[in-house]
């Protein structure tokens, strides 16, 4: 949807009747296989980098007391910043997965004979034959652009959990487990409103069609359009609303997805007694 040509399709519903109708039902799982394997290091990488920057800034003086114990915890903003850099340090991992994913799921022949790229392996390798190692990098900027805003997820379930704590000894009580869910569902909410428009501009440049081999690492570079080309592409054939296409998919997917995420990543982290400074209070 957010790398179709205007007037391809309507909405998503229009998406999925006709994917179905021209590429039959699998074809909504074109491009599943490299997520499904590469999450687990890309949420790995995202979420350690996460805890030990929340560390780093709480060891150097990022912190305000606690109200009522008058102990330390990271700040908000400190929340905001470690999640950032986390955001940014993961794109490094996932930008080769996602670059996969997106050209496996632009294959629109029903048959797979038909295709391209015969599986997800077939697929980097000739993204490295028609531009080197370093194009499986393809996109990067536009990853970080995107990951970049982890900032506003983890400010805000810092904050939402700071809240849910404030309900503690009324009827409203909620067990952490469910502050953490609810808390990480709506921050990713607040994430992709965000996010969305360097989303846009990623798919975009991980779209672009391989060229022939190139041997030049100057011509390499020139086939791969810059995150400003993009932007200003998706502007002229779609003016602002383009760069908030698939939102409201992204915003359905990512509540239970990220909630559960969180339930379950903040559960461990308890459970395995680590240290930490995000204690709401």
């Amino acid at each position: 949807m957010q790398c179709a040509a205007p007037g391809v399709y309507r909405n998503a519903i229009d998406v999925l009747i006709k994917t179905i109708k021209n590429e039959g039902f699998l074809a909504l799982y074109k491009g599943a296989t490299p997520p499904a394997i590469g999450s687990a290091a890309i949420d790995s990488v995202l979420l350690g980098s996460l805890h030990n920057f929340r560390l780093l800034l709480f060891r150097n003086g990022m912190t305000e007391s606690l109200p009522i114990s008058g102990g330390e915890r990271l700040t908000l903003t400190g929340h905001g910043v470690a999640g950032c850099f986390a955001g940014v340090t993961s794109a490094f991992v996932a930008t080769p997965i996602e670059l996969v994913k997106v050209k496996l799921q632009l294959q629109l022949q029903r048959s797979a004979r038909d295709r391209p790229f015969k599986s997800p392996v077939d697929c980097a390798r000739q993204i490295i034959q028609a531009q080197g190692i370093t194009g499986l990098w393809t996109g990067l900027s536009g990853a970080m652009a995107v990951r970049s805003q982890f900032l506003w997820m983890f400010g805000f379930f810092e904050l939402f959990m700071r809240g849910f704590s404030h309900l503690q000894g009324t009827p409203f009580e909620l067990n952490t487990g469910t502050a953490n869910f609810l808390s990480g569902g709506s921050a990713s909410l607040i994430f992709w409103v965000f996010a969305i428009p360097a989303d846009n501009i990623k798919n975009r440049m991980m779209s672009v069609a391989l060229p022939p081999y190139l041997a030049s690492a100057r011509s390499i570079r020139n086939t791969r359009p810059s995150f400003f080309q993009v932007a200003c592409r998706i502007h002229a054939e779609h003016g602002l609303a383009g760069f908030f296409r698939g939102l409201g998919l992204s915003c359905l997917r990512s509540f239970p997805m990220n909630g559960g995420a969180l339930f379950v990543y903040e559960g461990i982290m308890r459970w395995l007694g680590a240290e930490t400074v995000v204690a709401a209070s």
